[in-house]
C-alpha cells in the first residue's frame, strides 16, 4: 500500500489545530462571521462553508478581516460542489480559484472533494499547493461504508496533507470498521474519519481516541452540515470530548429511534459530577445482532436498553436480576469483569417510587397503556405491591398474554370510560417527540380516574399530560420516572450514589430548551413557509 509521509506542512498544523473543528455556514458572509464570533473564542478551529455563500470570492475581503482580528484562529476553506453533497453549483475551475484565493484570505487550509481532484488536470493541483496553504482531500459516502482502503488507494496518489474519509453507518459496527482503519493507518498519515447518520455518532465522540486527527461539530443545534453532526457545545460539555482518552469507559443507550433521547446529557452530567473516566453514547440499535457485536468490540461497560428491544435483549445476557427475569424485559446491563452482559431492571423502582410517594398501591386500580417492556415493568411492579391492574393495548393477544403472566386483567376501550381507576399509566411511545400516533384515551375516557402517570418524559407535557392538565386531574411527568431509573443504573455501573438533583436540574433544562426552540419556530414556519421549508433543506 503506498503510505505517504506527513508534510512538514501539515505536522506545523498540528500543533495548532484543535480536536473539533466547527463548521460555519451562512448566506451572506457577514452572518457567517457573526457565527464565527460566538464561538471562535472557545473553539478557535473552524471551517468556512463557503459554497453555502451565493458568490463565494466576493466573501474572502471580510473573511480576511475576521482572520486579520483572530490570530488564534485557524481556519478551513470548503466549497464543495453540488455534485459531492455541497452546495456549489459552479465549475472545477470556479471551485479551484476560490480555494486558491482563500490561502490569500488568511486560511490556513482547504478541503478539495476527491472526485474534484480527480477531474483536475496535471499540474492543476500544484497550483494549488504553490499557495503554501495546507491540503485535505475529502471523500463522503452517504450512503454506507464500504472499503476503506480502496478510498484510501483513490486519495494517496495526490499526496494531501490531511486524508479525510467520511462513509455513512447504517450499523452500529460501520463505527468499528471506521475505527480500526484510522488505527492501522494514524501513523503514517493524517486521517480525519466520521461516520455520517444517527448510528454515526460513536465515531463522532470515539473517533479521536482511535487516531483521527480531529473531528467536525455544528456551530449550533440546527445548523449541521452533515447527517448525524453534533453541536460543538454538546460534543465539547456533554460528551467532554477533549477528555476522553485509552482509559475511558464507554456506556450507552440503545433503542429505536433513539435521536430524541435525553439519557446523554443526563449520564453524562452524573459521569461529570462524579469524576468518573466515562462517556454515555446514544446508540441507534435497529437489530440487537449489531448491537451485540459493537458492545463486544469497543467494548461497551453498560447499556441502558429501551424501545424496542428490551425484551429481546434477555436471551443474550448471562444472566439477570430476578426481577427482569419475572418480568421479561430488562432496561439496564452490566459488563462484568469476565466480560459477560448480566441484565437489571430499574423500571420498576422508577415506576412505582413516584406512585408510593402520592398514593397507597395495595388495593388500588390500575389501568396501564400498552404491553412492551416499559408497560410488564409497570404491571409487575404493580401487582408486586397489591394493585388491580387492567390492561389496554392495539394488539389485544399481547395485552392478554401479560394478562396471564402476571395475574392482571386485560379491558377494551369502550369499557374504560365506565370504570374508576386509581391511577392510569401509559407506558406506549405515544406522545413521544417525533412519534405520530392517535392516543389510545380521550376526555371521556379519564373521567373517572384520580391519578395520570405518563412514562413519556420528551415532551414534558405530552397529549396525555396537557389533557390531565385540563381535566384538573394530578399527574406525574415521565421526567420523575426518568431520572429514577436512571440513577440506580448509575448506581449498578459505577458503585457510586448517584446525583440525583443534578441529574434532574440538567434534564429538565434540556426539556425546557427544546420546547422555547419548537414554540420559536412555529411562528416562523407558519409566517414564511416558503422560507422555512428552504432554510431546512439547507440544514
Amino acid at each position: 500500500m503506498n503510505v505517504p509521509t506527513p508534510s512538514a506542512t501539515s505536522q506545523l498544523l498540528r500543533t495548532r489545530i484543535g480536536k473539533v473543528c466547527v463548521a460555519i455556514i451562512g448566506s451572506t458572509a457577514a452572518e457567517m462571521i457573526e457565527k464565527a464570533n460566538a464561538v471562535v473564542k472557545e473553539t478557535p478551529f473552524l471551517e468556512f462553508r463557503l459554497d453555502y455563500l451565493e458568490k463565494p470570492l466576493n466573501a474572502l475581503p471580510k473573511l480576511k478581516q475576521f482572520f486579520a482580528e483572530n490570530t488564534a484562529a485557524t481556519g478551513i476553506a470548503t466549497c464543495r460542489r453540488s455534485a459531492n453533497g455541497g452546495k456549489f453549483s459552479g465549475s472545477i475551475a470556479a471551485e479551484m480559484e476560490i480555494l486558491s484565493k482563500a490561502a490569500g484570505a488568511g486560511f490556513h487550509l482547504v478541503d478539495l472533494e476527491l472526485e474534484s481532484a480527480e477531474a483536475l488536470k496535471k499540474g492543476e493541483l500544484q497550483k494549488l499547493r504553490d499557495t503554501g496553504i495546507a491540503l485535505i482531500i475529502s471523500h463522503h459516502d452517504f450512503s454506507s461504508t464500504k472499503d476503506l482502503d480502496k478510498i484510501y488507494e483513490r486519495i494517496a496518489p495526490f499526496q494531501p496533507d490531511f486524508f479525510k474519509i467520511v462513509p455513512t453507518a447504517k450499523m452500529l459496527t460501520d463505527n468499528v470498521t471506521l475505527m480500526r482503519f484510522i488505527e492501522r493507518m494514524n501513523e503514517n498519515a493524517n486521517i480525519i474519519g466520521i461516520c455520517m447518520g444517527d448510528a454515526g455518532i460513536i465515531s463522532r465522540v470515539l473517533g479521536l481516541r482511535a487516531g483521527s486527527v480531529f473531528t467536525f461539530a455544528a456551530a449550533t443545534q440546527g445548523e449541521e452540515t452533515g447527517p448525524g453532526q453534533i453541536a460543538a457545545r454538546t460534543l465539547i460539555e456533554t460528551y467532554r470530548i477533549d477528555q476522553v482518552d485509552a482509559a475511558t469507559k464507554v456506556y450507552g443507550v440503545a433503542g429505536n429511534p433513539i435521536k430524541s433521547s435525553l439519557s446523554p446529557v443526563m449520564m453524562n452530567t452524573a459521569f461529570r459530577r462524579e469524576t468518573v473516566n466515562a462517556v454515555y453514547l446514544a446508540l441507534q440499535a435497529t437489530k440487537v445482532s449489531d448491537l451485540l457485536k459493537l458492545v463486544a468490540e469497543i467494548p461497551i461497560q453498560g447499556l441502558s436498553i429501551t424501545m424496542p428491544h428490551k425484551q429481546e435483549i434477555m436471551a443474550h445476557l448471562e444472566n439477570t436480576d430476578p426481577l427482569s427475569a419475572k418480568i421479561g424485559a430488562c432496561n439496564t446491563i452490566l459488563r462484568a469483569q469476565d466480560g459477560k452482559l448480566y441484565g437489571f431492571n430499574t423500571d420498576v423502582a422508577g415506576i412505582v417510587g413516584p406512585l408510593e410517594k402520592r398514593i397507597s398501591l395495595r388495593g388500588a386500580k390500575a389501568l396501564v397503556l400498552g404491553a412492551g417492556g416499559a408497560a410488564r415493568a409497570a404491571v409487575f411492579g404493580l401487582r408486586d405491591r397489591g394493585a388491580e391492574v387492567f390492561i389496554l393495548n392495539r394488539t389485544s393477544e399481547t395485552a392478554q398474554r401479560l394478562a396471564r403472566q402476571s395475574g392482571s386483567k386485560t379491558i377494551k376501550k369502550d369499557a374504560v370510560a365506565k370504570t374508576a381507576f386509581d391511577v392510569v399509566i401509559n407506558a406506549t411511545p405515544i406522545g413521544m417527540a417525533g412519534i405520530k400516533t392517535t392516543p389510545l384515551l380521550d376526555a371521556k375516557d379519564l373521567a373517572n380516574t384520580k391519578l395520570v402517570f405518563d412514562l413519556v418524559y420528551n415532551p414534558i407535557e405530552t397529549p396525555l399530560i396537557r389533557l390531565a392538565r385540563q381535566l384538573n386531574i394530578p399527574f406525574i411527568t415521565g421526567v420523575e420516572m426518568f431520572v429514577q431509573q436512571g440513577a440506580r443504573q448509575f448506581e449498578i455501573w459505577t458503585g457510586k450514589p448517584a446525583p440525583e438533583e443534578e441529574m434532574l436540574r440538567v434534564v429538565i433544562h434540556a426539556l425546557r430548551q427544546q420546547a422555547e426552540a419548537a414554540a420559536a419556530e412555529v411562528p416562523a414556519t407558519v409566517k414564511t413557509p416558503a422560507k422555512a421549508s428552504k432554510a431546512k433543506k439547507a440544514s
